[in-house]
């Protein structure tokens, strides 16, 4: 099969307008994770939107109840072309932030697509309907232009990767079986920059460090008892420092990974970044010194004060503080103790002096990426620069988060996220959008990646074989067939 006749199947569902039909009937679902309401559009979403989409693609479509009591379902869709086949597991999520009606440009509406030149407005456009929707379209056109895809397929989505995925681990560890898969495929996240074309192979993790200096129940005259009295904000804001200074740099130690490993330097010596949010400089002379603006935002850990709470800024009054808040956040890469963080840094603390700061991790979750140098990653660039007639840009992970972990660390597969978003979507806020050109480009690079990957029976160069995985097997007797 020739592959430019894929594509040129595939480019024709977006031009035609066929893709913004579609497109809008998935926005249409108010599926908002964070709002009890939202569970019926989640559930009608899985069933009545993507479930006759896979069926079309010759899966067997299963709704699995959520192992977690407060977890929305999950979809499976599984094909199987030839047990010595290569097997590969998509995933994608359903559930969208809360869509802010009323404070989106000129009265959008977030659940209508909009079309407004390059861009098509509505809740879940870029995070993450749009860019399931262009590997479902590049799915389809493989298989009506082939007849087959020439390799299995397995499709996860769930229902509430914006509330943090609950139960995802959970379940993937009990559907092992049919989830197992040679490589895992997805799209989420932003490019680069909007004509970038990017490839990244995982997330940094996260966690929540709350300090509570409470030292008194009852502040007390600053005049009277100043000097004598220990005051908790100077106190917490001291212990601040002993874990990151004033220009960001991490002072202790257990918060770092232990190296910067040498394949993730090369892939980031490509990666240059120089413009902030607001399209200004990025600050220069802020966090470690002796790392490229790249290297510390995809290849080592930041810790941010999120929030600080002692007195009343707005209406001081001369009293010492008798207790004291801060929240801080850790972005960390692999590499990094998530396990003993609690007890590192409570020694720390302890010997720092501050064993009157109480520290707490409330939420965290783990870091996970591919090696730069696998061999399933090397296959991937080579297909997507063929499609994109140039150099594709790859990020050992992105700065923020997505369940990464959940396959490399669970199905233990290597994992290939090819973004059909870029940074200025506004994702999670108001005017959330899909530019038409990156999702024009996407699309094709998709359809040629799903080409490349079935082309081994036709004489093309099969992907490396990176796993013993045999294909996906029959769901177990807990999950039931999509309602109809």
């Amino acid at each position: 099969m020739d592959r430019t006749t894929v594509t040129a199947a595939a480019r024709e569902y977006l031009d035609s307008g066929a893709f913004f039909t579609e497109l809008s009937g998935l926005v249409a679902y108010p599926t908002e994770s964070r709002r009890p309401e939202g569970s019926v559009a989640l559930k009608a979403y899985l069933c009545d939107a993507l479930g006759p989409i896979l069926e079309e693609l010759g899966c067997a479509v299963t709704l699995a109840a959520n192992p977690v009591g407060t977890g929305g379902p999950f979809l499976i869709a599984t094909r199987v072309e030839g047990e010595e086949l290569p097997t590969v597991v998509c995933y994608g999520h359903a559930d969208v932030v809360d869509g802010q009606a009323g404070q989106w440009g000129d009265g959008r509406d977030p659940w209508t697509l909009t079309a407004v030149g390059d861009r098509w407005y509505g809740r879940g456009t870029a995070d993450n309907k749009g860019q399931h929707l262009i590997n479902l379209a590049a799915l389809r056109a493989v298989l009506a232009v082939r007849g087959r895809l020439g390799f299995n397929l397995t499709m996860l989505f769930e229902t509430g990767e914006e509330i943090g995925s609950p139960g995802l681990a959970e379940f993937v560890r009990d559907h092992r079986d049919e989830l197992r898969a040679d490589v895992m495929i997805a799209s989420d996240g932003p490019r680069l920059t909007a004509p970038t074309p990017t490839l990244f192979l995982g997330a940094r993790g996260g966690a929540t460090i709350e300090l509570d200096a409470d030292l008194r129940p009852a502040d007390h005259h600053s005049g009277n008892w100043g000097g004598l009295l220990r005051n908790a904000a100077t106190t917490l804001t001291g212990a601040i420092g002993t874990l990151v200074d004033g220009h960001g740099r991490i002072a202790c130690p257990a918060l770092l990974p232990e190296r910067l490993p040498d394949p993730v330097r090369a892939a980031l010596s490509r990666v240059h970044l120089t413009t902030s949010p607001d399209g200004g400089a990025i600050d220069t002379g802020w966090a470690d010194p002796g790392l490229t603006p790249a290297e510390r935002l995809y290849g080592w850990n930041a810790l941010e004060v999120l929030a600080l709470d002692a007195g009343d800024a707005d209406a001081p009054v001369n009293a010492i503080p008798g207790r004291a808040r801060a929240v801080l956040q850790l972005r960390f890469v692999v590499g990094t103790d998530l396990d003993g963080m609690a007890r590192s840094l409570r020694a720390h603390l302890d010997d720092q002096g501050y064993p009157m700061v109480g520290v707490h991790i409330p939420q965290a979750f783990p870091a996970s990426r591919t090696d730069p140098d696998h061999p399933w990653v090397r296959w991937a660039v080579a297909s997507l620069e063929r499609s994109a007639g140039g150099p594709v840009t790859v990020l050992p992970n992105i700065g923020g988060s997505l369940p990464n972990h959940v396959f490399t660390d669970i199905l233990q597969v290597p994992t290939i996220w090819m973004p059909h978003s870029y940074p200025g979507c506004r994702q999670h806020a108001p005017d959330e959008h899909l530019l038409v050109s990156v999702a024009r480009q996407g699309l094709e690079m998709a359809t040629g990646l799903f080409h490349d990957l079935g082309a081994a029976g036709e004489g093309g160069p099969p992907p490396p074989q990176a796993s013993s995985a045999t294909g996906p097997r029959s769901t177990g007797s807990s999950d039931t067939p999509v309602p109809r």
